[in-house]
């Protein structure tokens, strides 16, 4: 006799009950792979992964406290996803080059079991896109981050964009310094610029991107260099080609 195939672990991921159920249902149907947990919202989608370390998620993409992409951000990047969503035809084409599938609510069962076989396909697969590359997929033409999403330690922070004082990067980490506190995380200063809006964030030095609205003056600083003084007391470093960016973004 051959031996039983393993069960793949599956966490269910959306905000909407009847959602979940009808994932439960079309799921019984798949005796190799079994729910572990569901979770209604983002953070406790995050905690379940982490608990259950599953081969799957079926993620639904609109959802309240982190959507969707913030989660496979944060999640282990040999995690397979499914996206489920409603979002339009345009979206949806960001998504099919991202995960694994995604399917488009409403869906049938017959839909579900085709993304299964994919997922199967894929198991194990490292996510060669990072999360804020995912996340600029996501939005809309013209559209801005408006929060930051990242895991500090143990800790995940949800950073609101205006919040950020300035950013500092070197090499595949950024450094962002909002609320009174620093915070580390993987990501380039170059993908996190691209994602805000740049008439708030400017690039004031090959290694700093700066909130605007955070200047109280602009003072020359050793032979020839430039410092941005916030309205706190700290100083930022501007490069010639920065505080070109800088005067115009403040209107001098």
């Amino acid at each position: 006799m051959s031996e039983p195939v393993a069960s793949r672990r599956v966490i269910i991921v959306d905000d909407e009950e009847p959602a979940r159920r009808l994932l439960a249902e079309y799921l019984g149907a798949h005796p190799a792979w079994r729910i572990v947990a569901e979770a209604k919202n983002g953070l406790e989608a995050l905690q379940l992964a982490k608990q259950h370390q599953p081969d799957l998620l079926l993620l639904d993409v609109q959802m309240p406290k982190l959507d969707g992409f913030e989660v496979l951000g944060l999640l282990a990047p040999e995690i397979a996803v499914i996206f489920t969503t409603a979002f339009d035809e345009y979206a949806v084409r960001a998504f099919e080059v991202h995960a694994v599938d995604y399917l488009l609510k409403p869906f049938s069962a017959e839909r579900l079991a085709q993304a299964l076989v994919r997922a199967e396909k894929r198991l194990g697969e490292q996510r060669s896109l990072v999360a804020p590359e995912l996340a600029r997929a996501a939005r809309n033409p013209g559209s801005y981050l408006e929060r930051l999403v990242i895991r500090d330690g143990a800790e995940i922070l949800i950073i609101a964009v205006p919040t950020i004082d300035f950013v500092s990067g070197q090499d595949d980490y950024i450094e962002v310094f909002h609320d009174s506190r620093s915070s580390l995380t993987q990501q380039t200063l170059q993908s996190l610029e691209a994602s805000l809006d740049p008439r708030q964030f400017v690039r004031v030095h090959r290694s700093y991107l700066l909130n605007v609205t955070r200047v109280a003056r602009i003072e020359p600083w050793g032979h020839g260099s430039k410092m941005a003084i916030l309205h706190d007391g700290r100083n930022v470093p501007i490069s010639r080609s920065g505080e070109a960016r800088l005067r115009t973004a403040l209107g001098l």
